[in-house]
């Protein structure tokens, strides 16, 4: 007869093949080896991670100071563009006046003279004494 395998008084080791003990030693031995790669392992992937959002971290501030640097730029061209376009307005309206001037001066004459003569008339016409109705129908003879 043989004996079965639910026998608890069994003893446990005597049993057991060399196979299976020495898996078991080495199983002991490299266990601290085991949960220090395992440590590291994890350690690596939080460095790692951590590592990845600081360059991302980065990457994200260059992006932006670079975006900052064009838009500078950007508003510097604009500006020397209007301040050009502003010189070369002041300097066709300049060319313009000297090219012309001969008409220029005439006009300011013509217009001075017109000034002068209009403040004239209204002067002689303040100055004269007021006349009835009869007097300005009769020309100023009764």
């Amino acid at each position: 007869m043989s004996q079965s395998n639910s026998d608890t008084n069994r003893d446990s080791k005597a049993g057991q093949s060399a196979s299976a003990k020495t898996r078991r030693a080495t199983a002991k031995a490299t266990a601290p080896a085991s949960k220090a790669a395992d440590k590291a392992t994890e350690t690596v992937g939080d460095a790692s991670s951590a590592a990845v959002d600081a360059t991302e971290r980065a990457a994200g501030t260059a992006t932006a100071v670079v975006n900052s640097a064009a838009e500078r730029v950007q508003a510097g061209r604009r500006a020397v563009i209007d301040a050009s376009g502003q010189a070369a307005a002041l300097a066709k309206t300049t060319w313009t006046v000297i090219a012309h001037r001969k008409a220029l001066v005439a006009g300011v004459g013509a217009g001075l003279s017109a000034l002068g003569a209009t403040s004239y008339l209204a002067g002689r016409r303040a100055g004269r004494r007021t006349h009835g109705p009869i007097t300005r129908l009769t020309g100023g003879r009764i």
